[in-house]
């Protein structure tokens, strides 16, 4: 029977596979981590509250990044090369959605409407993340290889995710509602090409790997294409929403400390 736990596990088992599916994680991650770096330190003056929050944001990220390589050096392997059309950072990015590399990479204060965009972003990707960790923290909480990483992970998730509706909600209530809502719906509607597209890459790349058949291949791209329909339809929708987070003030304080994976 084919399903996500079965899947994994298969992904899981094959060394070729594994290492490019943490290959893949760990850089999405380290991505992350420097961007939240870079905005954190670009705050605008009026906005330097916000700073100590995204740095725990992208250090979070980085921890994530490490955690993954640490996966694959616990295996006696070394991280590959990501396929530029796995690459959902950059992709998304391609589509105009969030900040751009090039203005983070100069040394210019960002906007307040710049913040916005970022925590819009912000919400949408980490939306995804939340729920892809809670996904494999179903099936995979009690590994004795994974489930350490899937538990400390998807509870950082989490936090991003309650954080960025906490910040969004306080610059709705400032006055900024109507452009938080059209900058969700265009985040949204491109993540939802864009994981698309980088589902049906990831997988043609692992079938490669695995010697899927044909059939099987293409009951996995049919079943990627419906998530995409769903969503264009009426998925989207979970992503613009924002509410009060049952996790006040998620990325308040000091970072835990991080465990030793290696």
């Amino acid at each position: 029977m084919l399903s996500a736990q079965s899947l994994f596990q298969e992904i899981l088992d094959d060394d070729a596979s594994f290492r490019l599916f943490c290959s893949i994680a760990a850089s999405g991650e380290a991505q992350g981590g420097w961007e939240n770096g870079r905005i954190a330190a670009l705050v605008p003056a009026s906005q330097r509250d916000l700073a100590p929050r995204i740095v725990r944001h992208g250090a979070d990220e980085d921890k994530h990044g490490r955690i993954f390589n640490a996966l694959l050096k616990k295996r006696g392997l070394s991280p590959v090369d990501v396929p530029p059309e796995t690459d959902y950072t950059m992709l998304l990015e391609r589509q105009g959605i969030g900040l751009a590399h090039e203005q983070l990479k100069r040394d210019e204060p960002l906007s307040e409407q710049d913040v916005i965009t970022y925590l819009a972003h912000s919400r949408v990707t980490e939306q995804r993340a939340s729920e892809q960790m809670r996904l494999l923290l179903k099936h995979f909480a009690d590994h004795p290889e994974l489930g350490r990483a899937v538990k400390m992970i998807s509870n950082d998730e989490d936090n991003h995710l309650a954080y960025c509706h906490e910040e969004l909600l306080r610059f709705a209530r400032a006055g900024h509602g109507r452009l938080i809502q059209r900058i969700l719906r265009e985040s949204a509607h491109a993540e939802i090409r864009v994981y698309r597209d980088v589902s049906l890459a990831v997988m043609a790349d692992m079938g490669a790997i695995l010697h899927w058949s044909r059939a099987k291949s293409a009951l996995l791209a049919a079943g990627i294409h419906a998530v995409y329909a769903y969503e264009r339809l009426i998925g989207w929708r979970r992503m613009v929403t924002l509410e009060p987070p049952a996790r006040r003030d998620a990325l308040g304080g000091a970072a835990p400390a991080e465990p030793e994976f290696a």
